[in-house]
């Protein structure tokens, strides 16, 4: 047999029987996980409380600091958890329910999946958040030790400096760092890597900002302005 090439060569290293008719069920376990991602909590929790558009508000992401300047802190905590419960659910129970035998690759790839599904949610025309909070619900899920570490990196640069974009950026940097020093596969690698380019692509605002020294630092009352930035 002549072996794949390409993209659909990727996705067979990653499911488990290696097969076509093995990879149906992953295709399904991703296209799941993607919907799970792209269920819009802010905007809705943000909707049914204070009857607004959060597009609307602050920077107009849909995410937990957005909800936070549109509802308060205790509506942006939630809207944390739900999206990290977006990326953690795909991990540790949607891919045990779907696929045997259960790996890292398949558990990292339906996380990757909600996580686009977050960014890119098809119930708002794909304009979604930055993916923090469910990035790191799903590697939780996925490599509770990896993702620890990439946290620890979090509080140090957020202690230091009190932007929460730049703790984020040094998570993103951590995660695929720390897979290879602990000798994860090239696709496992691979995988955290898409992870992070996707969390700092959804931060290059932020980024601009911070170059610019006009980044705003964190604040935990209703913030007037659209610079900061949170795990969303």
């Amino acid at each position: 047999d002549v072996a794949p090439r390409g993209p659909w060569a990727a996705v067979r290293r990653v499911c488990p029987g290696g097969s076509t008719s093995a990879m149906r069920p992953l295709l399904a376990a991703l296209s799941l996980s993607y919907l799970v991602g792209a269920i819009p909590t802010a905007f809705l929790l943000v909707k049914q409380l204070k009857g607004m558009d959060i597009r609307t508000v602050g920077s107009g992401n849909v995410g937990a600091t957005n909800a936070l300047r549109a509802a308060g802190l205790k509506v942006g905590v939630i809207v944390f958890l739900l999206d990290g419960l977006k990326g953690w659910l795909p991990a540790v129970v949607l891919a045990p329910f779907m696929l045997r035998p259960l790996t890292l690759d398949v558990q990292l790839a339906v996380g990757l999946a909600a996580v686009v599904g977050h960014a890119f949610p098809v119930f708002l025309n794909f304009r979604g958040g930055k993916g923090v909070a469910t990035t790191i619900g799903a590697l939780l899920g996925a490599m509770p030790g990896v993702t620890a570490l990439g946290l620890a990196v979090w509080v140090i640069l957020f202690a230091m400096w009190r932007y929460v974009s730049v703790g984020s950026l040094g998570f993103a940097v951590t995660v695929p760092i720390v897979q290879w020093l602990t000798h994860q596969t090239p696709t496992q690698v691979m995988l955290g890597l898409a992870f992070s380019i996707l969390m700092i692509a959804r931060h290059g605002a932020n980024i601009e900002r911070l170059l610019h020294g006009k980044e705003s630092r964190l604040s935990l009352g209703r913030d007037k302005g659209s610079g900061t930035s949170s795990p969303r």
